[in-house]
């Protein structure tokens, strides 16, 4: 359950780093408290996953699902140009991710 908690959590820090995109520097309500909301989320279940799982492994893995979704929506969803060699560094990333996970004995 510890698992996927931390991967709720990650979705979570993706979507809430989407809505501060939207919220165009706080400046619209709706999405600000929708980035406020997604925190909090994210958070909450790091701190739910953080309970069985020790932080060496958790805050890696939460922070490489956030990096790794927020490229994926910025390039998907608000169109960001990304060069083909940084497409290269995005699978290393899950790499890592991955690698950290397999080998970890959690």
């Amino acid at each position: 359950m510890a698992w996927i908690d931390l991967f709720i959590a990650g979705l979570f820090e993706v979507f809430w780093a989407a809505m501060m995109k939207l919220s165009h520097g706080f400046s619209k309500l709706g999405f600000s408290v929708a980035t406020v909301v997604g925190m909090i989320l994210s958070f909450y279940f790091l701190a739910k996953a953080t309970k069985m799982l020790p932080i060496s492994l958790s805050y890696p893995i939460w922070t490489g699902i956030g990096a790794v979704g927020s490229i994926l929506v910025g390039a998907f969803v608000f169109k960001d140009t990304l060069p083909p060699a940084t497409w290269i560094f995005i699978g290393f990333l899950l790499v890592g991710i991955i690698g950290i996970k397999v080998t970890s004995g959690h």
